[in-house]
């Protein structure tokens, strides 16, 4: 792969040169870690052949060897766990679509807080993540959302969130206070540099541009810069708004659309292998998946993998992982 980067025109084609940038330094951190664990774990045999021969330790370097093994289990047990990311596209980023459902404002409202959760959980986890696009409602919230979320592994982890998240609560929009039950659903595919299996024809796309809506940035607002382009044959639409340029827009544009062909690609591979296995089972995307709670009682299930917890607020502040590993470990099974 280093070889690959140091082509002259490796970075005529910037979306492929980003993603093979992306990949070899994930190799770099890994090849990292597994040369000082190596260090670190000479060091602490090292530590305890003197022991043997001597005899004697102290009370200090014994709590000593403990911390340092206890701190080396910790690093194995990070390096193990990501041998769950064994899907072909895990360690590529995401493009992640939150979309409200039924419950009118207080749905549009659960979408935002949604949202927020997952640019939260990015933060927390040291990953790049911008929105794209989003819809704003009339009154509260979001319709729609789209977000990019960059860095190693993002979409094995997010993968876990693809379905319809259910929130029960005591509606602030509601006068009476009563409580409501709202849906969101969640779309997530994997960013990928070169996507062979998706074949475009220009002449099957319709463009169209814009003036931006919402904040955004110094001129965002004042031309004619967001772009929704149409694949005809599927009738899939792909937009961004959120870029300053109407040339960046149209391409994240163009990266959101191809990856919703390959998800529609992957879907028909998967189904055609239910069929040879002779499995008759609908298609899970969709379904609900997670349920919120905030009243009358604290708690956020997911009902794929039975894992639940009563801290609802420091999920919605972005504690996800605790629901991501044991999908993952779910899968795995």
């Amino acid at each position: 792969m280093e070889k690959i980067s140091s082509v002259p025109d490796f970075w005529n084609d910037n979306q492929r040169a980003a993603g093979v940038m992306q990949e070899l330094e994930t190799l770099r951190v890994e090849i990292q870690l597994l040369s000082d664990l190596e260090t670190e774990i000479d060091e602490v045999f090292d530590f305890l052949g003197v022991f043997s021969e001597t005899a004697e330790s102290s009370e200090v370097e014994e709590k000593e060897i403990e911390a340092r093994l206890s701190e080396i289990e910790k690093k194995l047990n990070d390096l193990e766990f990501k041998t769950l990311f064994s899907g072909e596209y895990d360690n590529s980023s995401a493009i992640l679509t939150i979309t409200s459902g039924a419950g009118g404002v207080d749905a549009q409202d659960w979408s935002e807080m949604l949202m927020r959760m997952y640019l939260r959980w990015a933060e927390k986890d040291n990953f790049r993540a911008k929105i794209i696009d989003q819809t704003r409602g009339q009154e509260a919230g979001i319709k729609s959302a789209t977000l990019e979320i960059s860095g190693a592994y993002v979409y094995g982890y997010l993968k876990s969130e693809a379905g319809v998240h259910r929130l029960v609560r005591l509606s602030p929009f509601n006068s009476d206070n009563l409580r409501q039950t709202s849906f969101a659903a969640v779309e997530v595919m994997p960013v990928i540099s070169e996507i062979e299996e998706v074949q475009i024809d220009p002449s099957e796309l319709r463009f169209d541009v814009y003036r931006s809506s919402g904040a955004g940035g110094q001129s965002v607002n004042t031309t004619d810069s967001a772009v929704r382009v149409t694949h005809i044959p599927t009738g899939l639409v792909a937009t961004c708004q959120n870029e300053r340029s109407q040339f960046q827009n149209k391409e994240q544009a163009m990266k959101i659309l191809k990856a919703k062909l390959h998800k529609i690609y992957l879907e028909e591979q998967e189904a055609e292998k239910r069929k040879l296995r002779g499995e008759n089972r609908a298609n899970e995307w969709g379904s609900q998946i997670r349920s919120y709670v905030l009243h009358p009682y604290k708690m956020v299930k997911d009902h794929r993998t039975a894992h639940e917890t009563a801290a609802a607020e420091e999920v919605l502040a972005g504690d996800l992982n605790g629901f991501m590993e044991s999908y993952l470990k779910h899968i795995q099974k």
